[in-house]
């Protein structure tokens, strides 16, 4: 790196002096010399050549004093570091440069030996601040790219990660949330584009800042669908109760948006969910050129699943037995073991309850037809038909009743 010096004082012999004592840096490409007589040519120069590392001002010149420099350049947003040369017996004028923000000073008759070394503690100066600057900056784009995916507290931890640890691919534990939106296609056919653009605005920021406020990382937004993390990038071990807790809020922020948008004649499909915890090659895997921080393998791709059976379910929201067994107080009801495509396995899925319907009597009912189920016993028909008649808003209870009318026996259940 070359450092370039300004020096601005109206002693004719001074530059010659200078260039002989420097001329090594200067055949080596260390040091870049300018010169000026006064501060106006100092300023004039400095608008040329806004690279200047440093400033050696005399205080005594004519038109411009050293003094007046040094608060002009201060005044500026790139303030240059100054050293201060004057004679020894006019402290005075040193101690005010130094207080308007003088690095160093000088005292003449200037000794060359202390300038150089001068020079050279000011110019590791610079380059400290350099770095900092540099850094900072790096930081807030780094916060004003992650803001996008984390919530603030996260997004603040990571922009500070010189080393980009909290970014590299690896294999984690997570929980994770999709949502997506019955209807969206037809409601995307159909709409106004303002009125869609308005909508989609609304509702995506809406959920993020809901998933922000859990602390959550926005994987994917594609269209109307969000993919939410729980356990990345940082550790939350309370991940399974923070997935559950964010479900809940999606699901009621997302009802109360529905309804204020159907008031207005937009005919704004329901909000399904799913939730699944297990291991994920999480990571930024955008390459060089791009940020794409997410998650892939199979516990990805069964919460996905999840998702979708709400559409046969009648839920809103639908859990793995993982996320129901890992969440603290999890208040919720078995849907049954689902043989979901590309598994092998039946994977016992939960619909999670708030807790005054946890709490209600129609849930221990429910508990009990399902018991019946589970273990074939013929009363779980007559169990379940009791329970629509009384709750024919229930979506899941007609569900198992309709299986039960059509000969379907046990809690195993293929779902198309």
């Amino acid at each position: 790196m070359t450092a370039t010096i300004l020096f601005v004082d109206d002693e004719p012999d001074l530059e010659a002096l200078i260039l002989q004592k420097f001329r090594r840096q200067i055949r080596d490409g260390k040091l870049a010399l300018i010169f000026a007589r006064d501060g106006l040519e100092a300023l004039e120069s400095l608008e040329l050549n806004p690279h200047v590392d440093l400033v050696v001002s005399d205080i005594n010149m004519p038109r411009m004093d050293g003094l007046s420099l040094l608060a002009k350049l201060q005044e500026s947003e790139d303030k240059k570091s100054t050293i201060i040369v004057s004679a020894y017996g006019d402290m005075s004028n040193i101690r005010i440069a130094m207080n308007r923000g003088a690095f160093d000073f000088l005292t003449k008759p200037i000794d060359f030996a202390d300038l150089e070394t001068t020079i050279e503690k000011t110019i590791r100066h610079v380059e400290m601040l350099r770095e900092v600057r540099r850094r900072q900056m790096e930081a807030e784009r780094a916060h004003a790219s992650l803001s996008r995916f984390f919530s603030p507290e996260i997004a603040r931890r990571l922009a500070a990660d010189v080393d980009g640890d909290g970014m590299e691919v690896q294999w984690r534990d997570v929980a994770i949330l999709f949502t997506d939106i019955t209807g969206f296609t037809s409601l995307v056919e159909t709409a106004v584009p303002q009125t869609l653009g308005e909508l989609l605005n609304e509702y995506v920021g809406g959920m993020t800042e809901i998933v922000f406020a859990h602390e959550g990382t926005v994987a994917k937004i594609i269209g109307d669908a969000i993919q939410v993390l729980f356990n990345a990038p940082g550790d939350q071990p309370d991940y399974a109760t923070r997935a559950v807790a964010c479900a809940h809020d999606l699901d009621a922020w997302a009802e109360d948006f529905s309804a204020r948008w159907n008031a207005r004649g937009v005919n704004f499909g329901t909000t399904r969910i799913g939730a699944h915890a297990g291991p994920a090659l999480v990571g930024n895997f955008g390459g060089n050129r791009f940020f794409d921080y997410t998650a892939y393998g199979d516990t990805i791709n069964t919460a996905s699943r999840l998702e979708a059976a709400n559409k046969h379910l009648g839920t809103r929201i639908c859990v793995s037995a993982s996320v129901a067994k890992g969440a603290v107080n999890f208040h919720g009801r078995p849907v049954g073991d689902l043989m979901l495509r590309g598994r092998s396995e039946p994977l016992r899925a939960f619909e999670p309850l708030p807790q005054a319907k946890f709490e209600a009597p129609a849930t221990a009912q429910y508990s009990e037809a399902f018991a019946k189920m589970e273990a074939g016993d013929a009363a779980a028909m007559p169990a379940f038909a009791a329970l629509v008649g009384m709750h024919a808003d229930d979506p899941l209870a007609g569900f198992h009743l309709k299986r039960l009318l059509n000969g379907a026996k046990g809690i195993r259940m293929q779902l198309e």
